[in-house]
């Protein structure tokens, strides 16, 4: 539990910190069909047969990208993979499959700025993209308690909070698999309501009361990600 109380005070300071005038920054949630929070033992069984889904969502509290201004702004992405999401996140995949859910209320510009950050948030191409779709996306993340809740149109609706001692099984859990993402800080957690829908991947799933959840804080330098788009 140690991990977990450290990454909780660094999620709460840089929280606190307002941000530079170069930074796009705010508040992220991930949900993955697997257990993040947990021990070698449950891991290892779980690998080849789950974990091959996950959605990230980013909330943008303040910053600017391609010269749009992109705060108050949500952008979310729903991935379904051939393997297990591990230790190197999509890249342990041979093939993936995702959609980008851009908020309703975001204008031409601001939906192509968004797309654009949320691939390069993720690394992933254009080529694994088979849909991009608008949706109303709300995010409520509360950072003194470190619990979050999303609602994205129909695609999905989660409840999550940071990991507690109750939740340990075998003693010896951690942050097992790293975000998919880069984040300033983060906490692993619980899944409390965990429904997720995407029928251009031909997927749906359900995780409830499940360790399989991240929650975090993003601040990432405008200006390399003008660089990475550029590439």
């Amino acid at each position: 539990m140690r991990a977990v109380f450290l990454s909780s005070m660094i999620l709460a300071g840089v929280a606190s910190v307002a941000p530079a005038a170069d930074l796009v920054s705010g508040t992220y949630v991930e949900v993955r069909t697997c257990q993040v929070y947990t021990g070698p033992c449950f891991a290892n069984g779980e690998v080849g047969s789950a974990g091959k889904n996950a959605i990230m969502t980013w909330q943008i509290k303040d910053g600017h990208f391609a010269g749009v201004d992109l705060t108050g702004q949500s952008v979310a992405v729903v991935v379904k993979a051939s393997h297990t999401l591990g230790f190197k996140g999509l890249g342990n995949a041979k093939t993936k499959k995702a959609i980008v859910i851009i908020d309703s209320a975001a204008d031409p510009q601001k939906t192509t700025a968004l797309k654009n950050f949320a691939l390069l948030q993720t690394g992933l191409a254009d080529r694994d993209i088979v849909g991009v779709h608008r949706a109303d996306i709300d995010m409520q993340f509360d950072v003194d308690r470190i619990t979050a809740s999303v609602e994205i149109g129909d695609y999905a609706r989660l409840q999550t909070r940071k990991a507690r001692k109750g939740d340990c099984i075998c003693s010896n859990e951690s942050a097992y698999y790293p975000p998919l993402t880069g984040l300033k800080g983060f906490v692993p957690g619980v899944t409390i309501e965990g429904e997720v829908k995407a029928r251009r991947l031909g997927t749906r799933w359900s995780v409830p009361d499940s360790r399989t959840a991240y929650l975090g804080t993003f601040e990432v330098d405008a200006a390399d990600l003008q660089l990475a788009e550029s590439i």
